[in-house]
């Protein structure tokens, strides 16, 4: 249905594509340049994390190896961080950036910020939400029941929500990240500092760019039964 019409493919489809392709590019450029630069501490990823536990008031949780490239995550329900082998091992400032973003969402769970709190409200809802909202629109227009067309728009925005109230978050990760590096003495340079928050800036715009195609998409579907209208 959407691919045919020239409104989802100029509006939706082409923007996005751009945008996410160009956001990608951006990142693994970003990310290589600054995993080739060697960190002034000379600390592995594991390292750096470690070095945050016991310079800051973090209290310590484990640091775990994931498989993957760019992998690395922070798990709230097992309480862990999970970095990927090359963020893992290597001395880089790319990879002191993201272990210390990670230890910012850390930070995060544990001084229950507000964009957390508000963040996991809406996950119960976004278990079931993404299958009933897109069943609920494609069967909307096959029947042409407009009410069931905007119960699925309704379940649409929640993930839409959802992924703005991400952007503060991530941010915010990052913004504790780099100010736990610098209560542990960790940033020496300006330079240094300086790729951190390219790293971090790069990683963030991929929240962006994931935030502006759910919102393009949701005017698309309210567009659609404007038309029909």
């Amino acid at each position: 249905m959407f691919f045919f019409d020239t409104t989802y493919l100029w509006y939706v489809l082409i923007p996005t594509v751009v945008l996410s392709l160009g956001v990608q590019l951006y990142l693994k450029a970003t990310v290589s340049k600054w995993s080739n630069a060697r960190n002034s501490q000379g600390l592995t990823g594991i390292q750096v994390g470690q070095a945050l536990f016991q310079r800051t008031s973090l209290k310590p949780i484990p640091l775990e190896r994931t498989p993957g490239t760019l992998s690395d995550h922070f798990d709230p329900r097992s309480n862990v961080v999970r970095l990927s082998e090359a963020v893992a091992n290597q001395p880089s400032v790319a990879a002191m950036a993201i272990t210390a973003h990670e230890l910012g969402h850390v930070e995060q769970h544990q001084a229950r910020s507000p964009w957390i709190v508000m963040r996991n409200i809406l996950l119960p809802a976004l278990q079931f939400s993404p299958m009933v909202s897109y069943i609920a629109i494609l069967v909307g227009f096959w029947l042409n029941m407009t009410g069931l067309i905007w119960i699925g728009i309704a379940f649409f925005g929640l993930m839409v929500v959802f992924m703005l109230l991400t952007l503060p978050v991530e941010i915010d990760a990052s913004r504790r990240g780099l100010r736990l590096l610098r209560q542990a003495n960790l940033l020496q340079t300006e330079a240094e500092a300086g790729g951190a928050r390219q790293v971090l800036s790069a990683a963030a715009l991929t929240y962006v760019a994931a935030a502006v195609t759910a919102v393009l998409q949701l005017l698309y579907y309210i567009s659609l039964v404007s038309r029909r209208n």
